[in-house]
C-alpha cells in the first residue's frame, strides 16, 4: 500500500510542478444557424479527451462562447440548441486565442439520422422537454471517476440503491425507489436500447452483468418514459450507451494494476474502411475478491460498425463475446464466522463460469423529412455453470440432502456440491417510429412501436458427490419458454411551452414449462398466458429557457418468472398475478444559474400486489408468492455547481451530489412473513428490506488548465433491514438482521503528458478501508476492501 501512496504522491506533485506557468491561452466558438445568424442560449461543452474534463457555457447574443485554458490538448466540442439538430465535433488542438465557427441545421427528424445511428444520449434539448425523470452518466463523469464498477458508476445516480455481491460488482444487485435490488429483477436493462438481460420476460434474474468499460454513457428513466421500452415499468430503465465507431483512425491503450492482484487492460480502436466506420472493444480485467478464496477473471470483446446507406438510411451492427472463470462462492457468512473473521471463505472449490454471445442488427431509415423508423434485431446465447457446496449459511455445517456432508470437517473431502448449469437463448425484432406530425392541429412528436420476442431456457441441477466433481446426479431438468408480443404508443403535444404526453403499452406472454424428468419418464409440460394494458401521462412545463417542472402517472408492470407460473409438478398453472402498481412523480430541473444546476423529484409507488420470493438461492423449489400491498414514497435531489476560473487564472471546481431519501417503504395491508419458521407472524407496516430511507454519494472534482485533476467521492448508504420481519439482531446464520449504515470514499488523480499523448493516473477506491456489511440474503457478504491502482491511458 505504501507503493501505491508514493505513487500517488509523486503523480500529484510532478503535475503540481508542470503548473508553473499559469495557462493564458483562450479559444472562442461561434454557433450559427445554417443561415449564417448567431444563435443564442446554444449549450457548448468542451470535454478534454485525455482527462475528461467537461466545462459547459452558453452563447451570447453574438453567438459566441469563451472557454479559457486547455487551447493545446485534444477536446470534443458538443454543441447543443432547442430546435437544432446537435453538433459534435473533435480537435487535436487549438491555436492560443483561435475561433471556431460551428453552424447547426435546423432539428428535422431525418438531419438527425446520424445522431440516432450513432447513439449519441442524453442530449438537453429533450430532457427539458421530458415529462419525467432521467438522468445521464456521461463520458466525462466516467472518466474523471474511473469506476471500478458498474455499481460504482450507478451510485451516481439518485434514486438507485445498487448492493455488491462479490466484491467486483460484476453482477450489481440494482434497486430503484425502495425496491429490493436482488438481483435486479425490478430494473429493465438495456444496452444501446435492446433488452440486455438473458430473459426479461421469463427469469429477468441477472447474473450477468457487462463491464462499464465497455460503455461511454449511462441513462437511467425513472418515470412514465418507461412504457416505451417494457416489459418492466415498475423501478426504471438503465440503458447502457456503447460508443459510436468514428469517423477516423483512433485509438487507446488503458493499462491499470493494483492491490488484490487487480489487473486490467483495455483496448479501443476505430478506424474507417471505405463508407464503413469501425469499432473494436477488447478488455481483460482480473484480481481477488472481497473475501478469502476468491479468484475473479474475465474478458469482454466488442465490436460495433456503422454505414450510411444513402443520404437517408443507415446499419448498425453490433457483436459481443463476454467469458467469466471465477472462483467465486454462493454463501455468506455466519454471525459467529463474521466476528471471528469478516472475509473468512470455506468455499475454495466453488466455480462459476459464464459465457455469453451477443449480436444485434439496427436500421435507421428518414422516410420522409420529419418520420423516421428505427429497427432493431437482436439475440443472445448465455450459457452460466455455478458449481457450488451451499445456496446459504444455513445450510452448513449439516446439508441434510447430503449424507456425506457431516460436518466443516468433510467440506473438501466428502461433501458434495450442486451444479447449477443454465443455458438461456433470447431473439427478437423491434421496429419504432418517430414522426413530427400536426395532430388535432397542435405540434406534436409521436412515437410508436412493435416488438415480438423469444426466450428459450434450459436449467438443469446436478448434485456432485465431491467437492471437486463437475457431475452427478441430476435433480431438475425443466425447459421454460416465453413468447411476447407488446406495442405502444405515445404522443407528445406541444402547446408553447407546456408539453402533454399520454401512452399506452401492451403486452401479450405466452409462458410454458416441461419437466424432462416427470413420473415414469413422461414429461410435465404446462402453458398459461398473460395479457395486460399498461398507460401513462405525463406533462412537462418549460417556465423559462432554465426552469422547467414535470409531472407523470403511469402503470407498473411486472411479469412473474415462468417457473413460478406454472407447477414443476402438475404442469398446472399458479394462480400467481403480475406485479402491479401505479406510480406517480412530480419534480422541477433546470439551471438557475450558469454555474448551478438542480433537479429535484417526489415519488410515490403504490403496489397492488409485489411479489415476494420464497427462496433467495433458486434452483428447484424455489417459487414466489404474492405479496399483496406496499408502499413507497420519498424523494431525490440531485445538483452541480461549478466554479470556473477560480482566481482568473482558468482552474476550477465543481461539486456533485445525488441525495435518496425514502421515508415510506413498507408493507401494507393484512400481510404475514413469507420467513419460514416463524409462524404466521403480521408484518403490516413493517419496513420493505433493503429500502435504506438515505442515500447519498458526492463528489468534489479540480481541475488546472495544465491538465491535472483530482477527483474524491464520498458515498453514504443508510440502514437496512435483512428481512420483513425486521429483526435488528442478527440470527445465528447471518440470513436475517439488520444492516448498518455503510460510508466510504473514493479518490482518483490524473495528469496528461501531451507530447506523449498519455494520461498518468492513480486511483483508489475504499481510500480508509472500510469494512462494511452490504447483504444479509443468504448470509453476511462484506463489501470491497480499500483497492488502490496505478495506470496509464494511452492515446493513438
Amino acid at each position: 500500500m505504501s507503493r501505491i501512496i508514493s505513487v500517488l504522491y509523486l503523480i500529484t506533485f510532478c503535475g503540481l510542478a508542470c503548473l508553473a506557468q499559469s495557462a493564458a491561452d483562450s479559444f472562442n466558438i461561434n454557433v450559427l444557424d445554417s443561415s449564417g445568424a448567431a444563435i443564442q442560449g446554444a449549450r457548448v461543452e468542451v470535454v478534454e479527451k485525455a482527462t475528461g474534463f467537461r466545462r459547459t457555457a452558453f452563447s451570447g447574443v453574438d453567438g459566441k462562447v469563451q472557454f479559457k485554458g486547455s487551447a493545446s490538448r485534444a477536446v470534443e466540442v458538443r454543441v447543443f440548441a432547442t430546435g437544432f439538430t446537435p453538433e459534435i465535433r473533435s480537435f487535436e488542438r487549438f491555436d492560443s486565442n483561435s475561433a471556431i465557427e460551428i453552424r447547426l441545421p435546423p432539428a428535422t427528424l431525418a438531419q438527425e439520422v446520424k445522431v440516432t445511428a450513432s447513439r449519441v444520449a442524453g442530449l438537453p434539448e429533450s430532457m427539458e422537454r421530458l415529462p419525467g425523470s432521467l438522468a445521464v452518466i456521461d463520458p466525462a463523469t466516467l472518466t474523471e471517476s474511473r469506476p471500478m464498477s458498474v455499481g460504482e458508476a450507478l451510485r451516481k445516480v439518485s434514486g438507485l440503491h445498487v448492493r455488491a455481491e462479490e466484491g467486483f460488482d460484476l453482477r450489481p444487485n440494482i434497486g430503484i425507489r425502495g425496491l429490493n435490488p436482488t438481483r435486479s429483477q425490478q430494473v429493465l436493462l438495456l444496452e444501446d436500447g435492446s433488452p440486455l438481460a438473458y430473459a426479461p420476460y421469463g427469469d429477468n434474474s441477472s447474473y450477468y452483468h457487462p463491464p462499464i468499460e465497455r460503455f461511454d454513457t449511462v441513462e437511467v428513466v425513472k418515470g412514465g418514459g418507461q412504457i416505451l421500452y417494457g416489459p418492466r415499468t415498475v423501478g426504471g430503465v438503465v440503458n447502457y450507451v456503447t460508443p459510436a465507431p468514428p469517423d477516423r483512425r483512433t485509438g487507446s491503450l488503458n493499462l491499470m494494476g493494483g492491490e488484490r492482484d487487480f489487473w486490467s487492460g483495455h483496448l479501443r480502436y476505430g478506424d474507417k474502411v471505405g463508407n464503413t466506420a469501425l469499432l473494436f472493444d477488447l478488455l481483460r480485467k482480473q484480481g481477488e475478491g472481497a473475501r478469502e478464496n476468491m479468484r475473479i477473471g474475465m474478458h469482454d470483446f466488442n465490436v460495433k460498425s456503422l454505414t450510411p446507406l444513402g443520404a437517408s438510411q443507415t446499419l448498425g451492427l453490433r457483436f459481443n463475446f463476454y467469458e467469466e472463470d471465477s472462483n467465486l462462492p454462493y454463501s455468506g457468512l455466519r454471525e459467529s464466522e463474521w466476528a471471528a473473521n469478516p472475509r473468512f471463505n470455506p468455499f475454495r472449490n466453488d466455480y462459476f463460469n459464464v459465457q455469453r454471445y451477443g449480436t444485434s442488427v439496427n436500421h435507421v431509415w428518414a422516410a420522409a423529412p420529419n418520420f423516421v423508423v428505427n429497427t432493431a434485431a437482436y439475440g443472445t446465447v448465455f450459457n452460466r455453470y455455478w458449481w457450488r457446496q451451499s445456496s446459504n449459511s444455513n445450510q452448513r455445517p449439516n446439508d441434510a440432502a447430503d449424507p456425506a456432508c457431516g460436518g466443516m470437517e468433510n467440506l473438501f473431502t466428502t461433501c458434495g456440491n450442486e451444479g447449477r448449469l443454465r443455458e438461456y437463448y433470447t431473439w427478437g425484432v423491434e421496429p419504432k417510429a418517430k414522426a413530427m406530425t400536426s395532430l388535432f392541429g397542435v405540434r406534436s412528436e409521436l412515437d410508436f412501436g412493435f416488438r415480438a420476442h423469444v426466450e428459450n431456457q434450459n436449467r438443469i441441477q446436478e448434485n456432485g458427490p465431491t467437492p471437486f466433481g463437475r457431475r452427478g446426479t441430476r435433480v431438475e431438468n425443466n425447459n421454460r419458454q416465453a413468447q411476447a408480443y407488446s406495442g405502444f404508443v405515445q404522443n407528445r403535444f406541444l402547446f408553447g411551452k407546456l408539453t402533454l404526453a399520454p401512452g399506452v403499452r401492451f403486452e401479450s406472454i405466452s409462458f410454458e414449462r416441461t419437466n424432462r424428468l416427470g413420473a415414469a419418464g413422461q414429461p410435465i409440460v404446462g402453458q398459461t398466458d398473460l395479457n395486460v394494458w399498461i398507460p401513462g401521462i405525463g406533462a412537462s412545463w418549460q417556465l423559462n429557457n432554465s426552469l422547467s417542472v414535470f409531472t407523470g402517472l403511469h402503470r407498473g408492470f411486472a411479469p412473474p418468472r415462468v417457473e413460478d407460473v406454472i407447477s414443476n409438478s402438475t404442469g398446472q398453472a399458479i394462480e400467481l398475478n403480475a406485479e402491479e402498481s401505479w406510480n406517480y412523480e412530480a419534480g422541477i430541473r433546470g439551471r438557475f444559474s450558469r454555474n448551478l444546476s438542480l433537479e429535484g423529484t417526489f415519488f410515490r409507488m403504490d403496489f397492488a400486489n409485489q411479489l415476494v420470493a420464497a427462496s433467495v438461492a433458486g434452483g428447484v423449489g424455489a417459487t414466489l408468492t404474492n405479496g399483496g400491498e406496499t408502499m413507497h414514497q420519498g424523494g431525490e435531489l440531485s445538483g452541480e455547481y461549478t466554479w470556473d476560473s477560480l482566481g482568473g487564472s482558468g482552474q476550477s471546481l465543481t461539486l456533485r451530489s445525488a441525495y435518496t431519501w425514502i421515508p415510506v417503504a413498507r408493507y401494507e395491508g393484512l400481510r404475514f412473513s413469507n420467513i419460514g419458521g416463524f409462524g404466521a407472524v403480521p408484518i403490516t407496516g413493517n419496513r420493505l428490506p433493503y429500502a435504506p430511507e438515505h442515500a447519498v454519494t458526492s463528489s468534489v472534482s479540480y481541475h488546472h488548465p495544465r491538465g491535472l485533476h483530482a477527483f474524491v467521492e464520498s458515498v453514504y448508504v443508510g440502514g437496512q433491514f435483512g428481512d420483513d420481519l425486521n429483526i435488528r439482531g442478527g440470527t445465528p446464520d447471518g440470513q436475517r438482521g439488520a444492516i448498518p449504515s455503510q460510508m466510504y470514499w473514493n479518490a482518483t488523480v490524473s495528469y496528461p503528458v501531451e507530447q506523449w499523448r498519455t494520461t498518468f493516473f492513480t486511483s483508489v477506491k475504499n481510500v480508509f478501508d472500510r469494512l462494511y456489511m452490504v447483504d444479509r440474503s443468504r448470509g453476511i457478504i462484506p463489501g470491497m476492501p480499500r483497492v488502490a491502482q496505478v495506470g496509464m491511458e494511452v492515446r493513438f
